[in-house]
């Protein structure tokens, strides 16, 4: 009896692979399969970000410059759960998470020593950033003015993708309607004064750890992304000038074929979408995208296995034609990463770079009979589970009415299932385990950093005008009560260091809490 071998996904492998398939398609050129340039790294390399924030402001950008003097070509940054879910560093929700997952910024003076000696006028910076999105975007744009910097040659990236967060996350504040209509706003605003800068990053990577399996990453985030299509046509943007500035943001997991074969497919369902909405000029119909290595691959046992997965994930990365590529440390499972293990991840990069041979062609892969094949088999599945979106009325309903969802923990069961019963091997987990469990040093973040950051925040709010605070919060309650564009109030809250959760918070007096 023929053995059956199937991807994660479901897609069936066959033992030997044959049938020429049809490559006419050149690199740069709809649908952009095998790329969105013609010489791809033969002319540019991809962004090498490292993710990375921690405790304080003053303490992350300590990581920063280590990073920086290590080669990074770009900052990524990760914000703490209360900055995530608006509230500032003293309030009683944040109470045990300050500056735990990420950096804890509460106004403008903390995003000045973020990037204290840093000029954003010469760094690309991601930002991690959801609900808060559009507070963090104006805070980096206040201190680029403070800078001197011409906000209009600024660029970077802020994540900005609700949607994923009511499917798979859960960092949300506002309902959909609301928090939608901020996004638009800050297409809208970015789309005519900061053209370089990404407003959304359309995030499969967090759908992947909830626990989707690879077609569904890829059908599930573009559904979202068609949905913010359009939302913003609907708020009469032109779609070939915002859509160039979206990006995508996706997991890398081991089976190299799959990813590769994924980020191949997700370039050309990307273009039919947008051809579709209307969108002719090229730019707006590229599928542009940031990876980033799976953290929920990593293991605790046997920690430096993880080294040679986030390789083999990097490496899919880079085959699949990557933009941004950021590589988890070897330690992540354990605790935030230690400076050796982000070390390590960014030489990663650069073997991958420099010594693979990878970068030497353009779609390296482009020809072989089985990833072909495994690119359209993974089309084909994603397009399904879109139609199914598209026959409840897009990604909002398919997410208000739980499919989502639902799809994503069915997934977790089957994968977690397969472990257990060891039909999945995981080397070190369920197979090759040893008695002895190597435990790297760990980097853990006390809770003296909330008292820090209350202690600051006590000070900015009695030295500051808060005449004109409490007008700057009063202007943003007003404009959110209206159709005009919220960004220019926010910007100005901001200047006049109101703090995050003031603004959230105001905002939340008005749209509420969305439940779940």
């Amino acid at each position: 009896m023929e053995k059956i071998i199937k991807t994660d996904s479901g897609i069936e492998i066959k033992e030997l692979y044959c049938e020429p398939i049809k490559m006419d398609e050149l690199p740069g050129q709809f649908p952009f399969t095998r790329g969105v340039h013609a010489a791809m790294y033969r002319d540019r390399l991809w962004t090498m970000r490292q993710y990375a924030g921690f405790s304080t402001a003053e303490e992350s950008n300590k990581r920063y410059h280590f990073l920086l003097s290590q080669g990074v070509s770009g900052l990524s940054v990760a914000f703490d759960l209360p900055t995530q879910i608006g509230y500032d560093s003293d309030h009683p929700m944040a109470e045990g998470e300050v500056g735990k997952v990420g950096v804890a910024i509460d106004s403008l003076q903390d995003m000045e020593l973020l990037f204290k000696d840093i000029k954003l006028s010469d760094i690309s910076t991601s930002m991690t950033i959801n609900s808060t999105a559009f507070i963090l975007l104006a805070l980096y744009i206040s201190l680029a003015k403070k800078q001197g910097a011409d906000i209009k040659k600024i660029s970077g990236t802020i994540q900005n993708d609700i949607l994923k967060e009511y499917a798979a996350r859960g960092t949300y504040i506002y309902p959909p309607v609301p928090s939608m209509r901020l996004i638009t706003d800050i297409f809208e605003y970015c789309s005519k004064e900061v053209p370089k800068w990404n407003t959304i990053s359309i995030s499969g990577y967090h759908i992947r750890e909830a626990g989707s399996n690879a077609v569904q990453e890829l059908a599930f985030t573009l559904a979202n992304g068609k949905a913010y299509l359009e939302a913003a046509i609907a708020k009469g943007l032109d779609i070939n000038v915002f859509a160039q500035r979206l990006s995508f943001f996706f997991n890398a997991h081991n089976n190299i074929f799959e990813e590769v074969a994924k980020f191949r497919a997700a370039r050309r369902m990307w273009a039919t979408i947008t051809k579709n909405l209307g969108a002719t000029d090229p730019r707006a119909q590229m599928l542009r995208f940031h990876t980033q290595t799976g953290g929920s691959t990593l293991t605790a046992q046997q920690p430096k296995n993880n080294i040679v997965r986030v390789a083999l994930q990097g490496l899919s990365a880079v085959l699949g034609g990557t933009q941004s590529l950021h590589t988890n440390g070897y330690d992540e499972a354990l605790s935030l990463p230690t400076e050796e293990a982000a070390s390590i991840a960014l030489r990663t990069q650069q073997i991958i770079a420099y010594e693979s041979g990878a970068t030497d062609t353009v779609d390296p892969l482009a020809g072989s009979y089985y990833v072909e094949s495994l690119t359209n088999d993974t089309e084909a599945a994603a397009w399904k589970l879109i139609e199914k979106i598209d026959a409840m009325g897009g990604a909002v309903k398919a997410i208000e009415h739980h499919f989502m969802q639902d799809e994503i923990a069915r997934s977790a069961y089957a994968y977690n299932k397969a472990i257990e019963d060891k039909s999945k091997v995981i080397v070190g987990v369920n197979k090759f385990t040893s008695a002895e469990m190597s435990k790297p040093p760990g980097f853990k973040i006390d809770d003296s950093i909330r008292l820090q950051q209350s202690e600051k925040l006590a000070k900015l709010r009695a030295e500051r005008n808060n005449v004109k605070a409490s007008a700057c919060l009063a202007n943003i309650k007003r404009i959110a009560l209206t159709t005009e564009n919220l960004m220019p109030a926010v910007i100005e809250a901001v200047e006049n260091l109101c703090t995050l959760g003031e603004i959230a918070d105001t905002l939340r007096d008005i749209w509420g809490e969305f439940k779940g």
